[in-house]
């Protein structure tokens, strides 16, 4: 299990070093439990899966009942950037941090890399 997590973990630092319009990436469970994480000291890893998983989850539901075909991502928007959550295989969700200015055609590209490189591993 070990080799698998030192494995997640540098996706998620290359996912970070890509470009410096990410800020923070973590890979939660669909249950919400942190499975690795790349995010700033005092951020709450708890919170930010549960949320993860949860947004995630409401975004497919949403999709699938409006007849928006499958889900690629949910997207947030705040003042201070983007949070943007994806799918990482049948089992997990990768939330990434983005800055408000954050070009995000290169980013969700940055993303979508990572979420296959990652649900190869789980």
């Amino acid at each position: 299990m070990q080799m698998r997590t030192d494995q997640f973990q540098q996706i998620l630092t290359d996912l970070k070093a890509s470009t410096s319009d990410i800020e923070a990436s973590a890979l939660i469970s669909v249950d919400g439990l942190m499975i690795a994480s790349e995010m700033p000291q005092g951020m709450d890893e708890d919170r930010v899966g549960a949320m993860s998983a949860a947004l995630l989850a409401l975004g497919e539901r949403s999709a699938r009942e409006l007849a928006r075909g499958a889900l690629e991502r949910v997207l947030v928007q705040g003042e201070a950037g983007y949070v943007i959550m994806t799918s990482a295989g049948e089992e997990a969700v990768l939330t990434v941090l983005a800055r408000s200015n954050a070009r995000l055609g290169l980013v969700f590209l940055d993303i979508k890399r990572a979420a296959q490189a990652l649900a190869r591993i789980l």
